[in-house]
């Protein structure tokens, strides 16, 4: 820790690649931890190592299963095991480091992917003539498309990103107030049976048809990001950044303690600066929900402007609320009665012994037309196909 320490100047930039680094390992930190933990070292002693560990452990590790992942990634990097601050600059401009094999579900986070079978419990590989490797594990397309998101390595989190990018969503046309010309319409034309009466003299009569235009609908998501919903919140804005980029009227809005819309901030057509431009403007990321809350201010300002043409809802979240599923059935019924079809997507579904008893899923259930899992690829898929067919 010396060499980054004789240096203050670069803390918050290290605490950044620091960041990083855990979250291609697999934990759920993002730019809402970076701040949180350069306040929490403003405040410490950084020249005490328990004090720059325990700071950065109390910010940055919210799970007791990814205390060993922190524990190691902290080990390589704040106290540069090569020896070099060349290595050290490498490592911090990719942030990726490969580190010793952990037990447990560890090793395919940390560890290279040429390594990550063959390396002794406890060794260190250690080779100064050999290129820093910086991939991570590799999974088959197979195990990824059924492995939940939670449980990916950072390789097969970026094959599953990929793969959303290559997801159609081929929403099922609905019915418009409008009318197109068809020759085997229903519907009789008048206006247009007059105009080509008049360049045929009237004689004979030609009748022009019409029938109903038909529009995809309005395709709305409102995607929680509170702490329980961080591993599945991440990979999800992923997949709604690929619908806005492929689809002319998709919007997107998050929610923790607020509402926040940020459609216009996906519009960008590269993931990675629109999801940092993300990170920047929504400030309650990974803290609770107030789902209630949320609903009735989409409900009162948006709802109208959103919802007038048949529009289709995604709710993305667990239902735990942590003001008790105060006032969600009675914004959830006015949501439903505003859209056409309001889907709940519950990551919580994954399990097979879920049941309905936080009072949240309790007041939400009853008034969502489908309840969905969303947990894996797979899943996605088949939303896919349930949302291209009738409700």
């Amino acid at each position: 820790m010396t060499s980054t320490l004789d240096h203050p100047g670069r803390l918050p930039e290290n605490v950044a690649h620091f960041v990083r680094l855990l979250r291609a390992a697999g934990l759920p930190v993002g730019p809402g931890h970076t701040i949180t933990a350069a306040r929490a070292l403003a405040a410490v002693d950084i020249t005490s190592k328990r004090q720059f560990y325990w700071a950065l452990h109390g910010t940055l590790v919210s799970r007791h299963e990814h205390r060993h992942i922190f524990e190691s990634a902290f080990r390589l990097f704040w106290r540069d095991p090569f020896g070099a601050d060349e290595a050290l600059a490498a490592l911090l401009s990719r942030s990726q480091i490969p580190v010793e094999k952990p037990t447990g579900k560890a090793p395919s986070r940390l560890a290279p992917e040429h390594e990550a079978g063959n390396r002794p419990s406890g060794e260190l590989v250690r080779d100064p003539g050999e290129q820093i490797a910086m991939r991570m594990a590799f999974s088959p397309d197979e195990v990824s498309r059924t492995k939940d998101f939670e449980e990916m390595t950072p390789a097969e989190l970026r094959q599953t990103r990929d793969a959303m990018r290559r997801l159609e969503l081929d929403l099922r046309p609905v019915p418009t107030r409008r009318h197109r010309p068809d020759p085997r319409g229903r519907l009789i034309d008048l206006r247009r049976t007059l105009r080509t009466t008049v360049r045929t003299g009237g004689n004979p009569l030609p009748l022009q048809r019409r029938s109903t235009a038909t529009r995809r609908p309005v395709l709305v998501a409102l995607c929680d990001i509170s702490g329980s919903m961080e591993a599945y919140s991440r990979i999800l804005l992923h997949f709604f950044h690929a619908l806005t980029n492929a689809a002319d009227r998709v919007h997107t809005f998050v929610f923790g303690t607020r509402l926040t819309n940020i459609t216009r901030l996906l519009k960008d057509r590269d993931v990675d600066r629109a999801l940092d431009r993300v990170g920047g403007t929504v400030i309650d990321w990974y803290g609770g929900t107030r789902i209630g809350a949320a609903l009735g201010a989409f409900n009162l300002h948006w709802s109208r402007r959103l919802l007038a043409q048949g529009a289709v809802v995604l709710l993305v979240t667990d239902g735990l609320d942590r003001e008790g599923g105060t006032g969600i059935r009675l914004q959830a019924r006015r949501l439903r009665k505003s859209c056409r079809r309001l889907v709940w997507l519950n990551p919580l579904l994954r399990y097979r012994e879920f049941a309905p008893r936080a009072a949240g899923i309790r007041a939400l259930l009853p008034e969502v037309d489908e309840h969905r899992p969303v947990h894996n690829l797979d899943s996605l898929e088949r939303l896919a196909d349930a949302l291209s067919g009738p409700a």
